[in-house]
């Protein structure tokens, strides 16, 4: 005979159930700009969902990056953005325009990238992971050493570092301020 366990025995007496994820900063880069987090660490009673809620002005991106242990269900909220990301088996770019009450499957893995077509777009993120992971184009870029690139690829490595010299770290949401065109 099964034993009924009550939800406090199967996770503690400590258990959550709700959050204000307004109160849980992911990344900010300015106050039209940024992304909340929702997960394990807010809601400990979550199993293999967390959420990123998305707020972006018009013309910004979320660099391109992919999510090693999760697929992504990104829904629009409000405004309008452009979902692109990479299907790993034909290596080309898929593009989907969504307006609100739309939203776009990533798979997991996949290398893709946001932008926002309208000023407060609102975008969500909602993942099959407790806690999404995430590996950022600017990350690689600048962690890689110029000469592994330069080698790689058959590049001159100055030209490389001129070429990659402006790229911060964790950019995130994009383009920079100081952008040159």
């Amino acid at each position: 005979m099964s034993k009924l366990i009550s939800s406090n025995q199967q996770h503690g007496t400590d258990a959550q159930y709700a959050a204000d994820v307004n109160k849980s900063p992911f990344f900010k880069k300015d106050d039209q700009n940024f992304i909340n987090i929702l997960s394990t660490q807010q809601i400990n009673t979550l199993q293999n969902t967390s959420m990123l809620d998305i707020f972006l002005s018009k013309d910004r991106i979320i660099e391109p990056h992919y999510h090693p242990n999760a697929s992504e269900l990104t829904y629009c909220v409000s405004g309008s953005a452009t979902i692109s990301m990479m299907n790993l088996q034909t290596k080309k770019f898929q593009h989907y325009r969504i307006t609100s009450g739309q939203a776009v499957n990533i798979p997991q893995g996949w290398w893709h990238y946001q932008i926002a077509h309208a000023e407060d777009t609102h975008l969500q993120g909602i993942f099959n992971a407790d806690i999404p992971e995430v590996v950022l184009g600017s990350d690689i870029l600048t962690a890689t050493p110029a000469d592994v690139f330069a080698y790689s690829y058959g590049l001159n490595e100055e030209l490389w570092k001129d070429a990659t010299e402006n790229i911060q770290p964790s950019t995130i949401i994009g383009p920079p301020a100081n952008r040159k065109t």
